[in-house]
């Protein structure tokens, strides 16, 4: 145990992956920003809607009108200054918590790679990745350092590991592995890919996917990990997220996940791609030389910092299974699905329309939902019961303000699942504005009517 401790926690590294990380992190992080502005998805998503779905337990987060604006340019901001390593340790924090915020601010947008980045930029505040190669080692060369210790870098290898295999782990269930879906129902639409567009229609294409998707989740970590299978990993990684990138609008993920490969390489050839960068950017590397060793902790910091990774690892362990303590079918209920690394694993679709009674006179009437919300919220909240109950408890508040009387809200929804016919998803007898929201299971679910085994 102490030789393992020493090797993967104690043992001075290279401060060069750090570094690359870093710069290549805060650049990627700064492109998705002026990206995300210049397709107008900031007025879209975040100005135009006037109801905003909430995580529970941060209704407090909502967008801030036109001052929005000014959110993802302290992000992007932070995100440039990371890259930079320009008074690094307060550069990484802002962007966590200005990302963090535009990542709450409407459940609606909720993807796996958004709580990706929530996580690393929130891991990335413990590590010295401006040790090197930095506007802060350049400006204070007291503060660089050439080696510092393993953890550093081990960590990052150790988040995306869990974000792969568990990714992986999910994959094995039956509808994925044994009926190919919901590829199957994907890739026919994707006839027009160049060169292989002619063969996504076909059964056995879409099982191969299946298959080698869960294989590659499964092991890709293995394989980066020793040095001998590492380049072939990194063209497998290369190959998979640009296929996925191809076949589905999933932004800037794909390339983020073979950005954040590159930490499983050697320090040698982390210090040729700041050789080459120092070439392109006519920098004298020779500025950013390492006045000190090794960066050395003192106690009292090393067991902050060890305390606080060893729960934040214990979280990423333990949560992604907390969909085991709600009963039924997880893919139906969406109990513990989110922020559990399941990617794309289901086709769903639903519809829902609201029914408004008068608790007083009787008179009833039902909702266009439109009138409150977005056609692309409304597409999420129509089989999500979580959406389903927040949105039920607003218009149960909005017809009481508009005049009406001990207002009853139930709801006529029905729900595909992965191909399967729609059946009805929510109770209709039961009055959704009288059930609150809570981590319990919402039993006012209807039980799913099929069997999906596995993970």
């Amino acid at each position: 145990m102490e030789s393992v401790i020493n090797k993967y926690i104690k043992a001075p590294v290279e401060t060069a992956p750090l570094a690359v990380f870093r710069i290549l992190f805060g650049l990627m992080m700064f492109f998705s920003i002026v990206r995300f502005w210049s397709y107008g998805w900031i007025d879209k998503l975040y100005i135009q809607p006037k109801f905003f779905f909430s995580y529970f337990g941060f209704e407090w987060v909502k967008p801030l009108g036109v001052y929005t604006y000014l959110i993802f340019i302290i992000c992007g901001l932070a995100a440039l200054l990371v890259a930079l390593g320009y008074r690094y340790k307060l550069s990484i924090i802002i962007f966590f918590l200005s990302f963090t915020y535009i990542e709450l601010m409407d459940k609606t947008t909720y993807l796996n790679h958004y709580y990706f980045i929530s996580l690393l930029s929130f891991l990335m505040i413990f590590l010295p990745a401006n040790a090197t190669y930095s506007l802060d080692a350049y400006l204070n060369p007291k503060k660089s350092f050439e080696y510092v210790p393993s953890w550093t870098v081990n960590s990052i290898k150790l988040l995306l590991s869990i974000v792969y295999f568990y990714a992986g782990l999910a994959k094995l269930n039956s509808d994925w592995l044994l009926k190919a879906m919901p590829l199957k129902i994907w890739l026919p639409s994707k006839f027009d890919t160049p060169f292989i567009g002619g063969l996504l229609g076909e059964e056995w294409v879409q099982y191969a996917f299946s298959w080698s998707g869960a294989l590659y989740d499964l092991t890709i970590p293995f394989f980066l990990l020793f040095k001998k299978t590492r380049p072939y990993a990194f063209v497998m990684v290369v190959v998979f997220h640009v296929l996925t990138r191809v076949l589905f609008p999933i932004g800037m993920f794909p390339y983020v996940m073979i950005i954040s490969a590159l930490i499983f390489f050697d320090a040698s050839f982390h210090e040729k791609i700041l050789k080459y960068l120092s070439k392109f950017l006519k920098v004298d590397d020779t500025k950013f030389n390492n006045q000190k060793v090794y960066q050395h902790f003192s106690t009292i910091t090393s067991k902050m910092k060890m305390t606080v990774l060893i729960a934040f690892f214990a979280i990423q362990l333990i949560f992604p299974f907390r969909y085991l303590l709600y009963p039924g079918e997880l893919f139906w209920t969406e109990e513990g699905y989110r922020f559990s690394w399941r990617v794309m694993l289901m086709e769903k679709s639903g519809y829902a329309q609201f029914k408004i009674v008068d608790g007083e006179s009787g008179r009833w009437f039902y909702v266009d939902n439109t009138d409150f919300i977005t056609l692309f919220q409304e597409k999420q909240m129509a089989f999500q019961p979580d959406f389903i109950l927040e949105y039920a408890h607003f218009l149960k508040n909005h017809f009481e303000k508009d005049g009406h009387k001990n207002v009853q809200v139930f709801v006529d929804c029905q729900v595909s699942l992965n191909g399967r016919l729609s059946t009805t998803y929510i109770d209709p007898t039961i009055d959704l504005g009288k059930q609150r929201e809570s981590f319990l299971h919402k039993n006012w679910i209807t039980p799913f009517k099929d069997e999906i085994k596995g993970i």
